[in-house]
C-alpha cells in the first residue's frame, strides 16, 4: 500500500498540470512586472505612488498590485530547484547547477540587464536588483542543498521572520556608504549606493531575507510529490493562514515591518497606509502579503485551463528570456516618446532615474504602452518557449 501511494505520489510530481500551474503564476507576476517598469520609462508623474498623500487610488493600485513579481520570482525559483531533486538530481549535480547559473544571472544582472535600464556601458556603475537577488540566492542554495531538507526550511523561516529583528542596525536605508561596514550591511540587510548615486553600485535588493525566500520555497517543492488533493488543500491553507497572520500583526502594528500604517484623513487613505508595507529589504508583513494570495492562486490555478491560462503559461516558461526584452523595449519606447515629446536623445539614456522637464505620459498612456510591450513579446517568448522545448542543449536550462 505504501508503495503504491509513493508511486501514485511520483506521477503527481511530473504532472504537466501542476507544472502548468507554476507556469502560469510565473507568467502572471511577470506581466504584472512589465507594468510598473513601464511606468517607470514612460510616466509623466513626480510623486511617490504609494504616499496617500501625494498619490491617487489609481496610481497607487497601480504600483502595489507589482509587490507581488519579485517574492514570487524569488519562491518559485526555489520550487523549481526543489522539483529538480525530485525529480532525481543528485545533491552535487544540483548544487553545481545552481552555483553556475547563480553565478550567469549575477553576470546578466551587471552587464545585460543594466545596459537595458541605463543604454550605457556597465562600467563602474551596478544595479543589484532581483536578477542579482536571484542569482545571489542560488549560489547560497547552492550550498545548501547537501544538508536535510528541515534544516533548509529552519535556515529560511529564520531569515524571513527573523529578520526585522535587525531594523535600523547599519546605515540607513537608501543612504551612502561610509565604509567597508556599511557595503557589507547594504549587501546583507539595508539598500543603499556605493558612492554617489548614479557613480557606483546600487544595492536594492539585499541578500536577506530573499534567500530565504528561495530556501522556503526549495522546501516547499515537497508538496509537489502530494496528490492533487491533498497540495491544494494545503496551499489554501497556507495562503489563507499569510493573508490572516498578515492583517492581525499590521492591525496592531505588532512585528514585521519597520514602518507601521497610521489612520489617515479619509479611509482610502488609511487603507492605502495599511498596506503600504517595506519593500527594501521585503518585511515580514510584504511577504505574507504578497506570497499568501500567490499561494491561492497557485492552487486554484491547477484546475484552469483556456486561452487566458495559455497565455500566462507562453510567459511563464521563458522569464529570464521576457525580463530582458521587455526592459530594453520599454526603455525604447520611453526613448523614442522623448523624442517625440521633443526632449534631446542624451537626457533619455538615464530617463528611468532623472527625467527632463514635461517629459511622459499620464496613467492611460502608460497602461497603453504596457499593454504594447506584452502584444509585441508574446511572439517572441511563444517561439523561444518552442525552441526550449524542443532543444537537448544542455545550455537551454540557463536561460
Amino acid at each position: 500500500m505504501a508503495d503504491a501511494m509513493s508511486q501514485s505520489d511520483g506521477k503527481a510530481a511530473t504532472s504537466r498540470s501542476r507544472v502548468s500551474s507554476i507556469d502560469f503564476l510565473r507568467g502572471l507576476v511577470i506581466v504584472i512586472m512589465a507594468l510598473d517598469h513601464v511606468r517607470d520609462f514612460t510616466t509623466a508623474a513626480r510623486i511617490d505612488p504609494l504616499d496617500p498623500n501625494e498619490t491617487n487610488l489609481a496610481l497607487y493600485a497601480t504600483r502595489w498590485i507589482t509587490h507581488f513579481c519579485a517574492p514570487v520570482f524569488v519562491f518559485l525559483a526555489g520550487v523549481s530547484a526543489g522539483l529538480q531533486r525530485l525529480g532525481g538530481r543528485t545533491p552535487a549535480d544540483l548544487s553545481r547547477f545552481l552555483l553556475t547559473r547563480g553565478l550567469w544571472l549575477i553576470f546578466l544582472e551587471l552587464t545585460i540587464v543594466f545596459m537595458g535600464w541605463t543604454f550605457l556601458p556597465p562600467i563602474g556603475v551596478a544595479f543589484l536588483q532581483v536578477i542579482w537577488a536571484i542569482g545571489v540566492s542560488m549560489v547560497i542554495l547552492a550550498a545548501l542543498v547537501r544538508l536535510p531538507v528541515a534544516a533548509i526550511a529552519a535556515f529560511g523561516l529564520a531569515l524571513v521572520v527573523g529578520h526585522n529583528l535587525f531594523d535600523g542596525v547599519g546605515p540607513e536605508p537608501f543612504s551612502q556608504a561610509q565604509g567597508a561596514g556599511d557595503v557589507i550591511a547594504m549587501l546583507l540587510h539595508a539598500p543603499g549606493f556605493v558612492g554617489e548615486p548614479l557613480r557606483g553600485p546600487f544595492i536594492a535588493y539585499p541578500i536577506v531575507p530573499w534567500v530565504g525566500v528561495m530556501a522556503l520555497g526549495y522546501v516547499a517543492a515537497d508538496m509537489f510529490r502530494w496528490t492533487e488533493t491533498r497540495r491544494r488543500k494545503w496551499l489554501l491553507i497556507g495562503g489563507a493562514a499569510l493573508i490572516a497572520g498578515f492583517l492581525i500583526l499590521r492591525a496592531g502594528n505588532f512585528y514585521g515591518d519597520p514602518s507601521g500604517w497610521t489612520a489617515q484623513e479619509t479611509a482610502i487613505k488609511s487603507v492605502m497606509s495599511f498596506f503600504s508595507t517595506t519593500k527594501y529589504p521585503p518585511s515580514l508583513l510584504f511577504l505574507m502579503m504578497t506570497l499568501g494570495p500567490a499561494a491561492i492562486i497557485l492552487a486554484l490555478a491547477e484546475n484552469w485551463r483556456g486561452r487566458a491560462f495559455d497565455f500566462f503559461v507562453t510567459f511563464g516558461r521563458v522569464p529570464l528570456f521576457f525580463y530582458v526584452l521587455h526592459i530594453y523595449l520599454a526603455h525604447l519606447i520611453g526613448v523614442a516618446l522623448g523624442l517625440y515629446q521633443g526632449h534631446d536623445l542624451f537626457s533619455l539614456t538615464i530617463v528611468m532615474f532623472n527625467p527632463p522637464e514635461g517629459f511622459g505620459v499620464g496613467l492611460p498612456g502608460v497602461y497603453a504602452f504596457w499593454l504594447l510591450v506584452v502584444t509585441m513579446l508574446y511572439p517572441a517568448c511563444r517561439w523561444f518557449a518552442g525552441v526550449k522545448r524542443r532543444s537537448t542543449k544542455w545550455w537551454m536550462a540557463y536561460f
